[in-house]
């Protein structure tokens, strides 16, 4: 091999081959996503709230989603609420890493786990079991941020439940 073919195969290596196995990776976590979730759907955020816990030392917020497209878990109405770590109370905000974080009007898929204590809804392993959802502009389907169509997720989703029965 001469010194050309290595330095391609190092560059291949270094820029492609990452990218080519997070996509890959990112399969068998929808399954176990799908799998670990008290409820999957799709929805739009249509309120946000934050507020103290009791002893004023921390900060949660509750988004509310109304429900498109329940996919697994109890029908108990349209809209659910999930609760997560930070927020914004007037001039004191708190932010916490690998946390998802919603905003007003957003398209989201998202895996939910049932905080039973509490009776409140979480999103299931942080950042990673919420999406995004946006319309492509060029093929007019709604996808995630990261280019994945919806429609292939959800496939992917109900197949993940199905094996689970």
């Amino acid at each position: 091999m001469n010194r050309l073919s290595i330095f391609i195969l190092l560059l291949f290596t270094l820029t492609v081959l990452p990218f080519t196995l997070s996509a890959r990776d990112k399969i068998p976590a929808i399954d176990k996503l799908s799998k670990n979730a008290d409820v999957i759907l799709t929805g739009k955020v249509t309120k946000k709230l934050s507020a103290w816990n009791a002893n004023k030392t921390r900060i949660y917020t509750k988004a509310t989603l109304k429900v498109d497209d329940l996919l697994k878990g109890p029908n108990n109405g349209s809209t659910i609420d999930v609760v997560y770590p930070g927020g914004e109370i007037g001039e004191v905000g708190e932010l916490y890493t690998h946390m998802p974080r919603f905003t007003e009007e957003e398209e989201v898929l998202v895996f939910l786990k049932k905080d039973h204590k509490k009776n409140e809804f979480k999103v299931l392993n942080g950042e990673d079991g919420k999406f995004t959802v946006i319309r492509d502009d060029k093929t007019k389907q709604k996808v995630t941020s990261s280019n994945v169509r919806i429609e292939a997720l959800k496939k992917q989703i109900k197949e993940a439940i199905n094996t689970q029965k």
